[in-house]
């Protein structure tokens, strides 16, 4: 269902407004924040009134958002208000620090529920961790936007997490959908229905064709939901799954060059960039490190459902080595970090195998000497490193000295997405 009418506006409307915005925000970070006092020094906040001035301004990369926090923390000089302020912080695998605001629905996440068919009244079942990271917030803002009621169940503990779907019998459901196959699978096997899930908003890993089947199958409507910790939402699907993922109306989007600056051609794979209008954070061409490309159809037509926005194809990958395991992000400098702790370890790197959400992390590693005296407390040491760095479970393989190769690659994704 469509209420808000920004969302069918014509496109020529809706750039009218952003970029009539954007002037004042580019004042508030040069005024409010360190970071952007030094970044966009002596430049005329009133200058950037367009797409082509906008784009002549210095990208901010997520990549480097650790090493800006580390030489000035918490947060780099990005924050526009001081922490008495704020409401939350939260920590992201890097680790970098995020801040929210006091505002209803910081991340706007109530506009992609919307779309997703979840109501006013529904009960939504959180899967999200409510842990360090803000994705369950993100969540539960959009959802009291809304209007809706949140239960916060959090991860794990898939046998109560189906005992209390079956007796609370919740309409939608947010977290991975990894995680939903997981608990219904164990409903299955305990006999129990979880039924009540009509719509589910999806996000934190990607969605491959064969499961969204798989849920519709069962009578679920999934959507997914394209966010980041920093920016909150970017896009979000529609009920009309052909169209691409709408371009949210609170941010402006620009596709550049991979590490690079320049707007690519509509439609040619890009790294998506985007600036907010957040009076607390106000990131000003953050470069989220992700691959997408602008849906040359939506140029020219409205998605069917009826929105106008632009049209992106999604998640398509990463400018670098970075990339998501269950929804968490695994940095090369995780890698660099691991290696750190062990340095008896004369080479490793992740292999990513399996498929998205029930993908299999090892971590390879080749030793000075081929047979250590003790294999097993050598294993068990570098898997607890890898679960204190990355908050992940990895296998452990050793492998012969000069087997991995010399290409500097620490992650390799083998995984299958469909």
């Amino acid at each position: 269902m469509i209420t808000d009418k920004k969302e069918t506006r014509a496109h020529s409307e809706r750039i009218h407004e952003l970029y009539a915005l954007l002037p004042s925000q580019v004042a508030l970070a040069q005024q409010k924040t360190q970071f952007y006092q030094d970044l966009l020094k002596d430049l005329k906040s009133d200058a950037f009134n367009s797409a082509q001035a906008l784009a002549t301004l210095p990208v901010t990369r997520k990549s480097d958002l650790v090493g800006i926090q580390k030489a000035n923390p918490p947060f780099g000089g990005l924050n526009a208000v001081s922490i008495s302020k704020m409401k939350r912080i939260f920590q992201s695998p890097g680790p970098i620090h995020e801040l929210q605001g006091w505002g209803e629905d910081n991340y706007r996440m109530s506009r992609a529920m919307r779309a997703a068919g979840f109501k006013s009244g529904d009960l939504v079942y959180n899967t999200f961790s409510y842990h360090f990271t803000p994705g369950a917030w993100i969540m539960e803002a959009g959802a009291h936007a809304l209007g809706c009621c949140v239960f916060p169940a959090g991860t794990g503990q898939t046998e109560m997490q189906v005992q209390t779907i079956a007796h609370l019998k919740p309409r939608a459901y947010t977290g991975t959908p990894s995680f939903l196959k997981i608990i219904l699978e164990k409903a299955d096997e305990l006999g129990v229905s979880c039924k009540s899930i009509e719509v589910a908003l999806v996000s934190g890993e990607a969605l491959p064709p064969s499961l969204r089947s798989w849920f519709k199958q069962r009578g679920i409507q999934v959507s997914s939901a394209y966010a980041t910790a920093d920016v909150g939402l970017i896009a979000y699907e529609s009920p009309a799954l052909s169209s691409g993922m709408i371009v949210d109306e609170g941010v402006i989007l620009e596709i550049v060059e991979p590490l690079g600056t320049n707007p690519v051609t509509p439609g040619e794979v890009g790294e998506v960039v985007i600036t907010v209008f957040d009076p607390e954070y106000p990131l000003i061409r953050f470069a989220t490190g992700d691959l997408s490309a602008i849906d040359l159809n939506s140029l020219e037509q409205a998605s069917p459902c009826g929105r106008t926005n632009l049209r992106i194809k999604g998640w398509m990958g990463r400018v670098d080595q970075t990339t998501k395991v269950k929804g968490m992000f695994l940095y090369p400098g995780h890698i660099q970090e691991i290696a750190t702790k062990n340095p008896d370890i004369k080479k490793m790197r992740v292999i990513l195998s399996g498929t998205i959400g029930s993908e299999v992390m090892t971590l390879r590693c080749e030793l000075p000497e081929s047979n250590p005296s003790d294999l097993d407390s050598l294993k068990k040491r570098l898997a607890d490193s890898v679960r204190d760095v990355t908050k992940l479970r990895a296998d452990i393989e050793i492998s012969r000295v000069n087997t991995l190769p010399s290409d500097g690659l620490l992650i390799e994704d083998a995984r299958s997405y469909d």
